[in-house]
């Protein structure tokens, strides 16, 4: 059996920016409150982060500040993806020489590769690593799709442990458990799918929602795995309008909104990004209020 990083809740945290950069006074307080929330782990510099538009030392002062504030009380992914090979292992080095659990990569966007192009480059960043590695498999954002025989190739490198699944398309999450089973661990991408991949031998979320409610996402999962099918059934379906409303407008738009909205000061994403639309806003609020959130704003 692969290495497993972390069972349960991953939150792929939120960036906060001030005009000038990063808010390192409130980050430090995401992450905080990510703890004492029971989220059993951090992936930083991800698609929720904003890492596309985060310059190379943004990254490299976010995944610093993560690793030193959380200190090792849970593990620590540095998102490391690009389109470029080199640059994926110049920053994946500097997540392990920096002291992260492990690393989280995309599969390459806009120039893509071939299925044999993604072997090729998933296998030279394995080998410049000793990090554990997560694959991320997000099709509608890189155009390109993680073809479950690619994984079972990829599965044989020992440092290749999981894959974020956020295809959508839970008989290709099938036919990736069938047939890679303990040598590739299953990570939800997507969290209106957290139980039906769990279902199908996930190990648990790389999640959005749990900027907002760690707490619940991190119970809905222990629930399944400890045999309390009914209440985890119950907690994902009563967080179905939360999560469809932080996803009614482009993640991460509607999380930051909401973190706002329940008294932090996460600015508002970065250009191409902008910030919710009233309408967006009206739905959101109405979301946080029913699901028993006290919002500020």
């Amino acid at each position: 059996m692969k290495k497993i990083i972390f069972k349960g809740c991953g939150t792929a945290i939120i960036t906060p920016f001030t005009k000038d950069g990063i808010n390192f006074s409130e980050f430090e307080k995401l992450i905080e409150n990510q703890i004492a929330g029971g989220a059993d782990s951090i992936i930083v510099c991800g698609t929720t982060g904003e890492s596309s538009t985060m310059s190379l030392e943004e990254k490299k002062s976010a995944i610093e500040f993560t690793i030193k504030t959380v200190n090792k009380r849970i593990p620590v992914i540095a998102g490391t993806g690009g389109n470029c090979t080199a640059s994926v292992i110049s920053l994946t080095k500097f997540a392990e020489n920096a002291g992260a659990d492990a690393v989280l990569i995309v599969t390459p966007y806009y120039n893509k590769t071939t299925q044999a192009g993604l072997v090729a480059h998933y296998t030279a960043i394995a080998h410049s690593t000793k990090l554990p590695i997560i694959m991320y498999n997000v099709p509608s954002r890189t155009g390109l799709n993680i073809l479950p025989s690619t994984c079972l190739e990829l599965s044989k490198l020992e440092n290749i442990v999981a894959i974020k699944e956020a295809s959508g398309n839970l008989s290709q999450v099938a036919e990736i458990s069938a047939l890679c089973r303990d040598n590739l661990h299953i990570y939800s991408g997507n969290d209106d799918q957290i139980l039906p991949i769990l279902s199908l031998g996930g190990i648990g979320v790389i999640s959005v929602l749990s900027n907002v409610i760690p707490d619940i996402v991190h119970k809905m999962a222990y629930d399944f795995f400890e045999g309390n099918i009914e209440n985890a059934i119950k907690l994902q379906l009563d967080s179905l309008e939360l999560t469809s409303s932080l996803f009614c407008e482009v993640n991460p738009i509607p999380v930051k909104a909401a973190l706002n909205m329940l008294g932090y000061n996460v600015g508002i994403p970065r250009l191409p990004l902008i910030e919710m639309s009233d309408c967006g806003k009206n739905r959101l609020r109405k979301a946080l209020t029913s699901f028993g959130l006290e919002v500020h704003s």
